[in-house]
């Protein structure tokens, strides 16, 4: 027995040495038959699949760095819609509020210019073949990353949106804007005097300004500007930077909003150019979240009808199997609505 034994090792050691031979590993003969058989014997400890190597990256705007639903909220509306608006005069003018014994107080007529509006339909679609949803995913749900990848970009386009009005001359009235250049801009920080000058403007509209917007590039200067600095620590340091909240505090602000945003600026088939959504400039405006039809008053909101949508339509003619139509959308409209209740700085930085 103990030889036929012998017999069954060398022949595995034969068959072991053959097939390393043959997969062209080189094996030292003076390992030893104890190392040929747990050579013979052993297994990957990690089977490598390229299936599960393929990772998705998938590159987008955070939310944190969206802020058109602060800058311009929104507010539930019909699909037409209207607003009033009022003559600046009428809240501000005191008649004689004395009234006589046996006389009838002052009678007040309060008029206002009906504007009519209307939401827009905003979306898009992506068609997913039906093979891709039949097919392993490795755990991805295709229609739901198409619903994920639609929704980023309905939420962009209403940034760029809200981004195009806000950050626009024609959305002030004449002495509710200032145009920076040369030494007077935030990025030149030995000569600009950003405190003075935000400190000027916010007393210029009639409602004083409690909100804040900036690009960031904006923002990235005017926290560190060394005046800003130094009115926020009340020291010389010409070094350091504020945090927004500072900030709100040293102008007497509710909020500090950065527009983070990027967007592609190119052309479909051109290389990527990415561009910030929220340019250089700044703007103070007042608002007022709970204004209504009925009353208060803000620079602007965002007329809302319905809730944002997402849904998938079938596509039998398109593809061997047929496809699915995935689409996400909303129905807005942004207005600014009372241009004297804000202040803009174009070009606030280089």
């Amino acid at each position: 027995m103990r030889y036929q034994s012998l017999i069954y090792m060398l022949l595995f050691a034969v068959v072991a040495f053959c097939g390393a031979a043959l997969a062209g590993v080189q094996i030292d003969p003076e390992m030893g038959m104890a190392s040929v058989a747990v050579f013979a014997g052993a297994t990957k400890p990690f089977p490598v699949d390229p299936k599960l190597t393929a990772i998705a990256i998938a590159y987008r705007n955070p939310d944190i760095a969206l802020i058109a639903d602060d800058v311009l909220p929104r507010t539930p509306v019909s699909e037409e819609f209207k607003y009033l608006l009022y003559e600046k005069g009428q809240g501000f003018t005191v008649p004689d509020a004395q009234v006589g014994r046996k006389s009838t107080p002052n009678e007040i007529d309060f008029n206002a210019t009906e504007v009519s509006s209307t939401v827009l339909d905003y979306g898009f679609d992506d068609l997913i073949p039906n093979r891709d949803i039949e097919a392993d995913n490795q755990g991805i749900d295709p229609l739901g990353m198409a619903v994920s990848f639609l929704t980023n970009l309905v939420n962009l386009a209403r940034e760029q949106r809200a981004a195009n009005l806000v950050f626009n001359n024609a959305s002030y009235v004449v002495g509710n804007k200032a145009t920076l250049s040369g030494t007077s801009q935030w990025s030149d920080q030995a000569n600009s005097d950003p405190v003075k000058a935000i400190g000027d403007a916010l007393d210029v509209p009639v409602m004083r300004p409690n909100i804040a917007a900036f690009g960031q590039q904006t923002w990235t200067a005017l926290r560190r500007h060394p005046k800003i600095v130094q009115a926020v620590f009340g020291t010389n340091q010409g070094a350091g930077m504020v945090s927004r909240q500072q900030f709100a505090d040293l102008f007497e602000l509710q909020q500090v909003l950065v527009g983070q945003g990027f967007i592609n600026s190119a052309k479909k088939g051109q290389a990527v150019s990415l561009t910030r959504v929220w340019g250089k400039h700044a703007s103070f405006i007042y608002r007022d979240r709970a204004a209504g039809p009925q009353q208060g008053a803000t620079f602007g909101f965002t007329g809302q009808f319905g809730d944002k949508i997402a849904g998938m339509i079938d596509e039998p003619t398109i593809g061997l199997k047929g496809s699915v139509r995935v689409r996400s959308g909303e129905m807005v409209r942004e207005l600014v609505t009372a241009t004297d209740l804000g202040y803009y700085f174009e070009n606030a930085v280089a």
